[in-house]
């Protein structure tokens, strides 16, 4: 997972590859999913995984997040229309960062590496302050309150 943010002196990226969770759906023949089977899934974050390699900057992140008491970035999927002939869907699901939930709806594709495993990609833009959180400040550096979030998601069938 990314997260890309602007400032006022130097962009912002912060990164993880500690997604946890699952994804249940149904593949058909062609490597489409099968929507009649209603695909579902749950993602979790752990905040304290999130960093931009700079000290500092994560530092005023955690502080701002409360990442003692909000812990987790928590993603749940409600619901897939398929939005194109080349593995993207319309993707709808609830977004729960620091207390509050949002729904969201975006693009997302979805491929099939194996017959064991599938990766899903998407990108999305969120304003912070929708969460309750005011946008981190370190010394003389501001920075705006819409991230880019990206994950590529790779899940394993289950044995």
């Amino acid at each position: 997972m990314w997260i890309d943010a602007q400032s006022n002196v130097h962009p912002v990226h912060s990164s993880t590859d500690g997604l946890e969770g699952f994804v249940e759906m149904e593949m058909a023949p062609d490597g489409a999913i099968d929507l009649s089977a209603s695909p579902t899934g749950q993602l979790s974050l752990s905040v304290g995984r999130l960093s931009s390699g700079n000290r500092l900057e994560d530092r005023e992140m955690q502080k701002r997040i409360d990442a003692k008491r909000y812990p987790t970035i928590d993603g749940s999927l409600e619901k897939m229309e398929r939005s194109g002939d080349d593995g993207s869907y319309r993707v709808r699901g609830d977004i729960s960062f620091r207390g509050v939930a949002h729904s969201y709806e975006d693009e997302m594709t979805v491929h099939a590496i194996d017959d064991q495993t599938i990766e899903l990609a998407g990108k999305s833009r969120f304003d912070i302050r929708d969460f309750g959180m005011e946008p981190p400040r370190v010394l003389m550096l501001r920075v705006e309150p819409e991230v880019d979030v990206r994950v590529e998601i790779v899940a394993v069938k289950e044995a």
